[in-house]
């Protein structure tokens, strides 16, 4: 733990961002883990362990005089082939070896075909969710070769890579994973392609822009239908480290985790745009010159850990959601949302940085129509901390005038050194800390410089047009991409100064009180299924999902918070200042109440929830 002077002043003393909360240090746990009780001798740490048990599980499922086995190690695009392939041919010596890319795949200029329709043509940013499968990537004529060659092969064949349970039957299978945050430092490093191709040079965003739209959608289909079958995870998260489970193990994790509160291992990012406070708040190394962005509750991108005795399992979250939905989410959240998890928290940045681009969110029908989604991005800004002066962008001005905006932002879209007058035409509003501002869909908005924004978003994915970033370049020193035809269609005119005020500016309402606790509605808009819920409390304060919908928390004001279980039903959980947390809708009654150095002073949540009922 450490407290770090940031040098700004508050009043006549220089205090850090933690001393202008009354906070001691900074605890924020950025490695949580879910403690899985037993199943220790099934997990394996390193290709040597790894090997060896697998060399064990082969001998004991290979039947008296036959003398074929095949393993199926199946892959998602990311895990690095040159650190596992070697690995695992000089631990299994195998007889044959088959990568089902260069045995069964269509050809690269064919893939690339295939999923041009998904992708959004010469748009770097957007396309549509894709509805292949991997079948769609197979080349029959050449799965029926290999089905050929695998049926005479003699002794131990492998069949390794994505698709590897679609090519062959095998007499045992090993699911090769890993999370989309890692996905993505190794696509930046060009360290992998995207899946059948070879493109690993390709610029970033185009691999993140194909990932997002075909290969994840289409891995996750994989996954989803093969669960079942897997005889063990590889967790190919850290390279150099890896760790194998039995799939017995991976349910008994996945099992505990919805059985009580627990937090997703957060991503920090650095951007054009971002700030000092969360290197100070949760300690993170100086090495970037920023940190802009953190994923702290995003399923589809995060991973979880679980603990079994002194070794780690990092798998993507997204299990919970695709195997545990209803413990999870709750029956009614899932029959409404299906297996997606509907709460996205995560930090923007900008103490000492910059201020966001100015963007709006698709509105429902277009997200629908354009990108094959159920939901958009509904979302809201929650201030952990802000400067004075500090300010975000909201709504257009009472007297805009829609042609002179629209006309302005086309100007600087053209002309970098005739910038948007965005003091002319859009509404700025004045922001403390446990300031909270709504935005639905189709209005516009933007962080300004000097706050610490934790978003709180009704959407699983990420959907943002930006009509304005202030004439910069990104960190790769490219300019970064401008979608204001989209914005224009999406943009609600009548979110003016004083609609926004009105709704989405601080609208909050007192619910209950009790000893020691009080309770506010704050939002989300009324069109919105999605609803934040505040306490404040020196006390205990009770909660209850009555199994209905899960609940995502973020402890926005206190050094440290316990969460418990009044029937003991988990064990208590202790969170810290600015940290997420996850409360499956099974869990039912838990409480909080100040703990340790917090202890006798005010703490406060932020609590979203899907709303279930009338």
């Amino acid at each position: 733990m450490r407290t770090i002077s940031s040098g700004r002043r508050w009043g006549n003393e220089p205090l850090s961002y933690l001393q202008r909360h009354g906070l001691h240090s900074a605890n924020y746990d950025a490695q949580p883990f879910v403690a899985v009780p037993g199943h220790a001798d099934q997990v394996w740490d390193g290709w040597r362990e790894i090997a060896a048990e697998l060399r064990r599980a082969i001998a004991a499922g290979r039947p008296p005089g036959r003398g074929r086995f095949v393993l199926a190690v199946e892959t998602v695009p990311g895990v690095l082939d040159e650190e596992v392939i070697p690995a695992l041919r000089e631990g299994l010596r195998p007889d044959e070896w088959v990568h089902t890319v260069e045995a069964a795949f269509r050809s690269p200029e064919a893939i690339d075909a295939l999923v041009a329709p998904d992708l959004g043509g010469d748009d770097p940013v957007f396309g549509r969710l894709t509805r292949l499968t991997l079948e769609d990537f197979f080349d029959p004529a050449k799965v029926e070769l290999l089905r050929a060659r695998l049926a005479a092969a003699e002794g131990l064949t492998v069949v390794y890579g994505p698709g590897a349970l679609r090519a062959c039957r095998p007499d045992l299978t090993v699911y090769a994973d890993m999370a989309r945050w890692e996905l993505q430092r190794r696509q930046r490093a060009n360290r992998v392609s995207n899946l059948g191709v070879e493109n690993r040079t390709l610029r970033a965003a185009r691999k993140y822009q194909r990932s997002f739209f075909v290969d994840g959608r289409v891995c996750d289909r994989q996954k989803r239908e093969t669960h079942r079958h897997w005889d063990y995870l590889l967790d190919t998260c850290a390279e150099g480290r890896p760790k194998m489970i039995t799939a017995r193990a991976l349910a008994a994790g996945l099992d505990e985790a919805v059985r009580r509160p627990f937090r997703l291992v957060p991503f920090f990012d650095p951007g054009v745009w971002g700030g000092q406070w969360m290197r100070e708040v949760c300690s993170l190394p100086e090495g970037p010159p920023n940190y802009a962005w953190c994923f702290d509750c995003v399923p589809e991108e995060n991973s979880l850990r679980l603990g079994f005795g002194a070794v780690q399992v990092e798998i993507p979250s997204i299990h919970l959601v695709f195997f545990r939905p209803v413990e999870l989410l709750g029956e009614p959240v899932y029959g409404r949302t299906g297996a997606e998890f509907p709460i996205r928290f995560d930090f923007l940045d900008t103490m000492g940085g910059q201020n966001l681009s100015l963007q709006v969110h698709p509105l429902l029908d277009y997200a629908r129509e354009h990108f094959g989604l159920s939901s958009t991005q509904d979302e809201s800004y929650y201030l952990l901390d802000a400067e004075p002066g500090a300010v975000v962008y909201l709504g257009v001005k009472d007297d805009v005038d829609r042609a002179a905006m629209l006309a302005d932002l086309e100007i600087a879209q053209r002309d970098p050194s005739r910038p948007f007058p965005d003091e002319r035409h859009v509404a700025r509003f004045a922001v403390r800390p446990h300031d909270h501002f709504l935005i639905p869909a189709g209005t516009c908005h933007a962080s300004g410089r000097n706050s610490m924004v934790l978003e709180i978003s009704h959407t699983p994915y990420l959907f943002t047009f930006k009509m304005w970033d202030w004439g910069r370049l990104d960190l790769d020193g490219r300019p970064r991409p401008i979608h204001l035809e989209r914005g224009r269609e999406n943009l609600q005119w009548n979110r003016n100064e004083t609609w926004c005020r009105e709704r989405l500016v601080n609208a909050i309402t007192p619910v209950a009180s009790g000893p020691g606790w009080r309770e506010e509605k704050t939002g989300l808009d009324r069109s919105e299924s999605l609803e934040t819920r505040r306490h404040w409390f020196t006390g205990v304060v009770a909660h209850d999902t009555r199994g209905e919908s899960v609940h995502v928390l973020n402890l926005v004001q206190g050094q440290e918070a316990e969460v418990a279980s009044p029937t003991g039903a988990f064990a208590p959980f202790v969170v810290h200042y600015a940290e997420t947390f996850v409360v499956p809708a099974a869990v039912g009654r838990y409480t909080l109440r100040p703990h340790g150095q917090a202890e006798g002073t005010e703490c406060a949540t932020i609590k979203a929830f899907m709303r279930v009922r009338g």
